[in-house]
């Protein structure tokens, strides 16, 4: 299968770092098919303008989603935006790995996001949720928080995490026709003994190894 994982954390040596490398040696191992985008390496600038295309649609007046309409029809997307925007296409599974901060992704991924899902060519009024574009394949958040589990439940210090992660897996995935698999969540790598994070490495390669023939998860509407 063709596997494409998106990297956002600025420490190669981080537990983000491991998952990250983990799943690309695990996956290839397997004899997937794994492409990658480390954001921070690549330095991918997240601000999103005019620099996204190479096309023009209206020159006194940007409004990005008619640019990205009119560079879905005339091949105008810049190169490099072009080349991520591919790989997403290509893949049966995204995979996001990241540290949750403040409750979401790093700017640098929602950077991405706003630059790469482009209007006409990732999503259109008449391919949306259901119908969406991506029908078919199947994303996953991998990520890693600051505090422990308990405080992300129901009635939590920081509340539910379905309900904390609902504006990725509803509002970005199933928006474009994505279906989404369990998140693999590490809480609070900083305070656990190497030996447990030796364990939440061993438990990823497991659940990697059959990954597509898992169900998606009820994500629920806002």
């Amino acid at each position: 299968m063709n596997i494409l994982i998106i990297y956002a954390h600025p420490e190669p040596k981080s537990m983000n770092g491991a998952m990250y490398r983990t799943a690309i040696e695990h996956l290839t191992a397997a004899g997937h098919n794994v492409k990658t985008s480390d954001l921070y390496a690549m330095r991918f600038d997240p601000v999103s303008d005019r620099d996204n295309f190479t096309s023009v649609h209206d020159a006194s007046f940007f409004k990005q989603q008619l640019e990205e309409m009119h560079a879905t029809e005339t091949n105008g997307f810049a190169e490099h935006i072009n080349a991520e925007q591919e790989k997403v296409e290509w893949c049966d599974l995204m995979i996001w790995q990241f540290p949750l901060w403040w409750f979401s992704v790093p700017a640098i991924l929602k950077g991405w996001v706003d630059r790469v899902f482009a209007m006409g060519r990732f999503f259109k009024n008449s391919h949306l949720y259901d119908t969406g574009i991506f029908n078919g394949k199947k994303a996953l958040l991998s990520l890693t928080t600051g505090s422990p589990a308990d405080n992300y439940v129901d009635g939590g210090f920081n509340g539910d995490i379905a309900g904390v992660l609902r504006p990725l897996h509803r509002g970005i995935f199933e928006f474009t026709g994505f279906s989404v698999l369990r998140p693999q969540i590490i809480y609070a790598p900083v305070r656990q003994r190497q030996e447990i994070l030796v364990e939440e490495l061993e438990n990823w390669k497991k659940r990697l190894d059959g990954i597509f023939e898992e169900s998606p998860v009820v994500v629920g509407k806002y």
